[in-house]
């Protein structure tokens, strides 16, 4: 009896009908494993594999970084690259910017003189009064020692008072206060960079002699048609510009 129940066939399972429900979660197969998809920035080759991007750039931009003295046309875009809004000043803004930067020079320069321009016309007053007591015609020196001394005095206080508030910040920050109101700045012409102390105040120093001469004027117009620096010889003797 246990050897025909052992050979007894089995019943076949019945087939799914399209009317029951599916079977229960822990009955069904699961699906086969799926590899893991990397992620886009896994699938970039490494920073140092990857070709650097290509930037055009103008062929008068590369011949100023190779020489920055190489006579460029006057364009902004060809000389410090498209978009940048840093070149040569024009001639407007620079004169504004220098007569804001004269105002505290003249000023403390006309207080000292203030100061001393009494002395000064006492000291003339006595010397013809004492030509006119003595009977004699001689000539009386509007400029001698005494008054010599107090215009060295005015000079010195204007020249101090530009070294401070002209060259001293241009060296410093590269601007004086009317080149920072007017939005200008001094640059080295070479290292794209603010003018080292000694060039600041060269700079100053050689537009101090100029201007109070008439040699000053044609400094003035040789800024005018300078190109492509807009350089004035104040700017040649010390390898600068005015940028803005």
């Amino acid at each position: 009896m246990r050897e025909l129940a052992q050979q007894a066939p089995q019943p076949a399972p019945l087939p799914a009908s399209p009317g029951l429900p599916p079977l229960p979660a822990q009955h069904q197969q699961p699906p086969a494993a799926q590899p893991p998809q990397p992620s886009p920035a896994q699938q970039l080759p490494p920073a140092q594999d990857r070709p650097a991007p290509q930037v055009q750039q103008s062929p008068f931009l590369r011949s100023h970084q190779a020489d920055p003295l190489t006579p460029l046309p006057f364009h902004k875009d060809a000389l410090f690259g498209a978009g940048d809004q840093l070149y040569p000043a024009g001639p407007g803004r620079r004169l504004l910017a220098r007569l804001l930067d004269s105002v505290l020079p003249l000023a403390a320069a006309g207080a000292m003189a203030a100061m001393v321009l009494g002395d000064a016309r006492d000291h003339i007053q006595r010397q013809i009064d004492a030509a006119n007591e003595a009977g004699v015609t001689r000539e009386i020196w509007l400029v001698d020692g005494t008054t010599g001394g107090y215009l060295a005095m005015v000079l010195g206080v204007f020249l101090v008072a530009g070294f401070l508030f002209e060259a001293l910040p241009t060296a410093l920050w590269g601007r004086s206060p009317g080149k920072a109101l007017c939005k200008l700045r001094v640059f080295d012409l070479r290292s794209q960079q603010k003018p080292s102390f000694g060039a600041a105040v060269l700079r100053w120093l050689v537009h101090g002699v100029l201007a109070v001469t008439a040699i000053g004027i044609v400094n003035v117009l040789w800024g005018l048609r300078d190109r492509p620096w807009r350089q004035c010889w104040h700017d040649k003797a010390a390898g600068t510009f005015v940028a803005g």
